[in-house]
């Protein structure tokens, strides 16, 4: 199995670069935010979530509305560990699976250096970019308030680049996208 680790913090553009470089190795792409967006429609981590935090954080449908539940949990700490602790069994779980059945994977999360799973990588990626335009991309691409986001940025990771194998700064231009991807492609060895 070879697994490739990417992260960084939210709209700097990893899942790009993960997804280029998942077609140009032929390999699955994973996107763990998807995993966490799956957990919070089993029927059972609803019914936890609901005595957790009430049922005020579902929709007209009854299905968790992830805005709701972000302004909870991304202004408190102790209620993002609640979460976390609700939801994890069912995306590690989901994860383990998926990488029982596809042996070479690309991994995208902005937590992914605090599972184990990043261990678990043959290659860890570090993307950043500039936070302005990281921040407006954001706004644009999830339709969320600046408050909204600054709560949800109080909850990103600090990354020590020394942790990873690669380490770059993303402008959002094809250049700089072809030149990542290339980068590591002309040094992994498969």
């Amino acid at each position: 199995m070879s697994l490739i680790g990417i992260t960084g913090k939210t709209g700097c553009g990893k899942s790009k670069i993960g997804k280029e470089l998942a077609s140009k190795l032929n390999y699955l792409y994973i996107d763990i935010d998807k995993i966490g967006h799956e957990a919070i429609k089993d029927d059972f981590i609803v019914k936890e979530l609901c005595k957790e935090f009430s049922s005020k954080i579902l929709d007209d449908n009854k299905n968790v509305d992830r805005k709701k539940l972000g302004n909870i949990v991304f202004s408190n700490k102790d209620k993002m560990d609640i979460l976390t602790n609700i939801t994890w069994n069912y995306m590690d779980n989901r994860l383990d699976n998926i990488l029982r059945n596809n042996n070479n994977c690309i991994l995208d999360w902005a937590l992914l250096p605090i599972v184990k799973y990043f261990d678990m990588c043959d290659i860890k990626i570090l993307i950043s970019s500039n936070d302005i335009i990281r921040k407006e991309r954001i706004l644009k691409r999830d339709n969320i308030s600046k408050e909204y986001l600054e709560k949800r940025e109080l909850n990103t990771l600090d990354y020590s680049k020394f942790k990873f194998d690669y380490s770059f700064t993303n402008d959002y231009s094809k250049v700089t996208l072809d030149y990542i991807v290339n980068t590591i492609l002309n040094n992994y060895n498969r």
